[in-house]
């Protein structure tokens, strides 16, 4: 159900104003109000017993209430967007206020994983004019651990939000099963095929070292949902898991069927910590309503280091992260855009994806029947 509910805190004073800022730190956070957003297994209703639009109450059109307000760096909503010419439909946007306003990266781009750093940039420091709502499980206490969804203030599409699990306890950008359990919810609720939301690792173009995810809403099929999956696995624990075929970059999916989201995450995140610690940076496409979820292991920051990626892609500056690899291409220059073909994207997306070797090394892992059993 929706709400206003305060963010309490026992560690604040009542005559501790905050830090003037009005931000989502502990100095000022703990004592707004935001609206309040429960999840559960039904359907949301309000007090008059009619069921809620998540999508459209909660993300749409507070957005745009954002919008208006004049709380993004620039309007995405003006922004070209085509569908390349080919059988794959590549998407390609034109976003020269990303490029040119995006905040820049703070931290090694050759670690996955890197400590919380509260000096460097993180979500406790936006303003709260950015919260949308607090988005947390029925009969869960709202405390400071909350899990928040703010505006992307330089998104790339329309209704672009960042879904932060339990903010004020400032974890890094590393995955947790009960963390990334929250993100697959937030697609369930929304219950709608283009709304989808990402994660990149540090090293696969996160440029936050702050817990996040991504979402958007846009009405188009992305290619990656269009292409052709290989079985791996079939009905283990409630999921079947599939590589992807005739695609530029090796990925895995996961397709959910009789199982929960419990032992879906669990799978997901053990092979995922796994990368972590072999150091390999990697992106997440969490699609159709939570039911399918893309694992791309990615090496393009390393192949960049080694001068291996081609001088003409990287004269675009573009960074593929989820969206890109996704088949969401943003580019930051007119000329890029006008020139974009199937064949740029596809040679673009192809420096990104690991060699058969390595990939086939994490089909191994994947395909293990160890990591099947449940916590």
């Amino acid at each position: 159900m929706g709400f206003e509910a305060a963010i309490v805190s026992n560690d604040r004073s009542e005559t501790n104003h905050g830090c003037g800022r009005n931000c989502l730190g502990p100095c000022c956070f703990p004592g707004a109000r935001v609206p309040l957003y429960l999840y559960g297994e039904a359907q949301c209703m309000d007090t008059k017993g009619e069921t809620i639009d998540f999508l459209h109450s909660f993300i749409l059109a507070p957005w745009m209430e954002k919008q208006k307000q004049g709380l993004f760096r620039y309007d995405v909503t003006s922004c070209e967007t085509k569908i390349l010419s080919g059988d794959c439909g590549f998407i390609a946007q034109l976003n020269e206020g990303r490029h040119s306003k995006k905040r820049p990266t703070e931290f090694k781009m050759d670690q996955v994983l890197q400590d919380f750093d509260p000096s460097k940039f993180n979500f406790t420091k936006v303003g709260q004019e950015e919260v949308l709502f607090c988005f947390d499980p029925e009969n869960s206490p709202f405390a400071t651990s909350s899990n928040m969804v703010i505006i992307n203030v330089s998104p790339i599409e329309f209704g672009h939000i960042l879904l932060i699990p339990r903010l004020l306890n400032c974890l890094p950008q590393r995955l947790e099963v009960n963390t990334f359990i929250i993100a697959l919810q937030m697609a369930k609720q929304a219950n709608n095929i283009y709304f989808r939301l990402g994660f990149n690792s540090l090293g696969a173009f996160a440029t936050i070292n702050h817990l996040h995810f991504q979402a958007y809403y846009l009405e188009y099929i992305f290619p990656v949902e269009k292409a052709s999956k290989k079985l791996l696995v079939n009905n283990v624990k409630g999921f079947n898991i599939y590589k992807l075929e005739n695609y530029p970059v090796r990925g895995i999916i996961y397709e959910l069927g009789s199982s929960n989201f419990q032992e879906l995450s669990y799978q997901i995140v053990t092979v995922c910590n796994i990368l972590e610690e072999q150091n390999i940076p990697y992106n997440i496409l969490i699609a159709d309503k939570g039911s399918q979820i893309y694992l791309f292991p990615q090496c393009f920051a390393e192949r960049q280091v080694r001068g291996e990626v081609e001088a003409e892609i990287l004269e675009t500056q573009v960074n593929p992260a989820v969206w890109e690899i996704s088949g969401h291409i943003v580019l930051k220059r007119k000329q890029d855009f006008e020139n974009a073909t199937q064949e740029y994207a596809w040679k673009l997306l192809a420096e990104v994806s690991l060699n058969d070797k390595a990939f086939n090394k994490i089909i191994n892992l994947v395909t293990n029947d160890k990591y099947y059993s449940k916590m």
